[in-house]
């Protein structure tokens, strides 16, 4: 069995390899929807570095100040760090590339946020990563267990789910298969995860899935 990577190594790596590749956007794509529904791929590099500056006490602080509404709460973050130009984003995001600091949770959630989050800048931009095999699965593993925020776990209850590129499965049931970095999106609720796979557990993740 291979030994484990250190998941802030493959965060920080992968924190890295986005940087690289948003300091090489024109000002025009920045307005680009990502594939969170409603954000901008510069709302969402926002969130991902306000996420990465956040602290246990911080989190609590900022939800206590937003009534305990966690969309409020990131609303505000996004708005902070999308003021002026997206060249300040970009050097806030990049400050923060080997934090370690994070919300309330587990580590593999963060490793999750750092990847799925990075693709979903990617996807609408037409930019291709090649995302370590370990990373997606460590983040399959977590998400498809765990309904916290994403609800993963109820998307893909009742279905097999199977890597057509990697050595993974998971799950009981109809079959839904693809390449690895597609069972992600489709796990974590991303629409355009759904193209690429194939199997008769397909249509009940598209039901489970709000096109949008």
């Amino acid at each position: 069995m291979e030994a484990r990577s250190d998941t802030w190594s493959l965060i920080h790596a992968e924190r890295r390899a986005l940087l690289a590749d948003v300091q090489q956007l024109a000002p025009q794509q920045w307005t680009v929807f990502s594939l969170c529904a409603g954000r901008t791929v510069r709302d969402v590099l926002a969130h991902m570095a306000a996420t990465a500056r956040m602290t246990p006490r911080d989190f609590f602080v900022k939800m206590a100040k937003a009534r305990f509404n966690f969309q409020t709460m990131t609303d505000r973050e996004i708005h902070e760090l999308t003021r002026g130009r997206p060249v300040g984003t970009v050097a806030a995001f990049a400050e923060l590339v080997d934090a370690t600091d994070h919300p309330p949770g587990p580590v593999e959630s963060w490793l999750g946020e750092t990847v799925v989050h990075a693709e979903d800048i990617r996807r609408p931009l037409g930019i291709a990563h090649d995302y370590p095999t370990e990373a997606l699965v460590r983040c399959a593993d977590f998400y498809r267990l765990s309904n916290l925020l994403i609800g993963g776990k109820k998307r893909v209850a009742g279905l097999s789910l199977r890597a057509t590129d990697a050595d993974w499965s998971a799950g009981e049931g109809p079959e839904a298969a693809g390449p690895m970095l597609e069972l992600l999106l489709a796990i974590t609720g991303r629409p355009a995860g759904l193209a690429a796979l194939t199997g008769e557990g397909v249509e009940t993740l598209t039901e489970r899935i709000p096109h949008r």
